[in-house]
């Protein structure tokens, strides 16, 4: 298996989110582990078993098991894999999807998506066969014909919810101790916010470390000795094993050419693209696929 198998989302699921508001799929990945999505108006639900390091807004957990995430893009997130794989199943889908017509609670307004809310909830072994055995039958339920899906599909959802309101969340977040710390967890949100890149009209924005300076306000320097600082890692490294990675994924997992590829990730030209891709991976984008 190559880096990434079902973890990203690609053009076939923004047609069924289009049409339907909704979408459940299976996770097996190497990289990456919370899956993304860029519209603003989806919310996301995951469960995933292995070791990662969630940051989410100004907080960070080390999760080594399974574990259930509640995420909306209106609050930034990054994650890295510390084992050496993940598998689990995520479902995305719109408030106008979930909620009922006469409830007025906006879901950002839950304690499992809003701001400073808890996102992450361990679980043990039969909370994780409970939950995992709602996916499966959202999985299931997806691909039929039944006239009121939508209906079971949205109750497998609410019960979710419930479960998880019922949990107590993990309460060893750690919060960011200093302005280094700070601009590189930031650094790191905005960094996995651009992904993934899920249509060709919607090309990548930010691809150097002065534009992520120029979104967070800070001199580029600064930004740099933050990051190299927290992560030992520069900032374009960072930015440069991202695009990487959706480089590869695109050109596994879509039948995007490669020229939509590059245009996808922010390169004005193809040879730019093969060029930048042969130089960090030792192969052309065409031997790769």
């Amino acid at each position: 298996m190559n880096d990434v198998t079902v973890a990203q989302i690609n053009e076939s699921h923004t047609v069924d989110l289009d049409l339907k508001g909704f979408k459940v799929y299976k996770i097996e990945t190497t990289v990456h582990p919370l899956p993304k999505y860029t519209r603003r108006d989806f919310y996301k639900i995951c469960i995933i078993t292995g070791k990662s390091d969630i940051n989410y807004a100004d907080r960070g957990i080390i999760v080594d098991g399974t574990y259930l995430f509640f995420g909306n893009s209106h609050v930034p997130y990054s994650t890295e894999l510390l084992s050496a794989g993940l598998i689990g199943y995520a479902c995305l889908f719109t408030e106008d999807f979930l909620k009922n017509h006469e409830r007025s609670e906006s879901l950002q307004e839950s304690p499992l998506f809003k701001i400073g809310g808890n996102p992450v909830f361990i679980l043990n072994e039969a909370q994780r066969t409970f939950i995992e055995g709602m996916f499966e039958r959202m999985l299931a339920e997806q691909q039929t014909d039944y006239t009121f899906k939508g209906d079971m599909i949205r109750s497998y959802i609410n019960l979710m919810i419930h479960e998880a309101l019922k949990l107590q969340p993990p309460t060893d977040f750690t919060a960011h101790k200093n302005a280094s710390s700070r601009i590189a967890s930031l650094f790191l949100n905005h960094l996995e916010k651009q992904f993934p890149i899920d249509s060709v009209e919607h090309p990548l924005k930010m691809k150097t470390a002065q534009d992520y300076a120029n979104a967070l306000a800070v001199h580029v320097n600064h930004l740099n000795r933050a990051v190299k600082e927290v992560t030992d890692k520069p900032t374009t490294a960072h930015i440069s094993e991202r695009i990487i990675g959706e480089a590869k994924a695109l050109l596994q997992h879509t039948d995007w050419s490669i020229a939509q590829v590059a245009f996808a990730l922010g390169f004005e030209y193809p040879t730019h693209f093969n060029n930048y891709f042969k130089r960090l991976t030792g192969t052309t984008p065409k031997a790769f696929r």
